[in-house]
């Protein structure tokens, strides 16, 4: 009589976390103040109120918009507010800086408004690998959350964790 098969993974009331089920929906671009610049260097503002007036804001609508200067103009930081009050009507949201540093910026506050009682006395597993790039700062984040509720803390796979935190027993 042969044995059943048993998932033991499935059996282990482990819980596992995919920070990728956060990353921000929708495509992620770049816009380049340089091109709104006399010679790339200078923002001389009449030009630049005129440009963004009569600029097609539609290839933004519902992306992520990155706000960002390729170039070492020095931009005021009105300049910035003006682009970002045409965009925000259009764009899913506006960041100034790199998308590493938006990507950083998105997973802390997505993970700061989820409910960490969910996961109170929990077997927590963060998954490590996925198809898209999640900063360490997600991961960083997420243990800083985790660790007050969470009966233990591994990283990697079901079936192959590395040992991050478990909460002792009480006395």
């Amino acid at each position: 009589m042969e044995k059943p098969l048993v998932n033991r993974v499935a059996a282990s009331g482990l819980v596992t976390i995919k920070l990728e089920d956060w990353y921000p929906e929708g495509e992620i671009v770049t816009f380049d103040l340089k091109d709104f610049l006399f010679q790339g260097l200078v923002l001389k503002e009449k030009d630049f109120r005129q440009a963004l007036k009569t600029h097609d804001w539609e290839p933004y609508r519902g992306r992520h918009v990155l706000l960002q200067c390729s170039t070492d103009a020095i931009i005021p930081t009105w300049a910035w507010m003006l682009l970002t009050s045409y965009l925000e009507p259009v764009a899913r949201s506006v960041f100034h800086g790199s998308e590493e540093e938006f990507l950083k910026y998105w997973f802390v506050e997505a993970l700061r408004r989820e409910d960490s009682s969910q996961w109170a006395g929990r077997r927590i597993v963060i998954k490590g690998c996925g198809d898209k790039r999640v900063p360490e700062a997600a991961y960083v984040e997420l243990t800083r959350i985790l660790r007050p509720v969470a009966q233990s803390i591994m990283y990697g796979e079901p079936c192959s964790t590395v040992p991050i935190y478990k909460k002792p027993k009480a006395h």
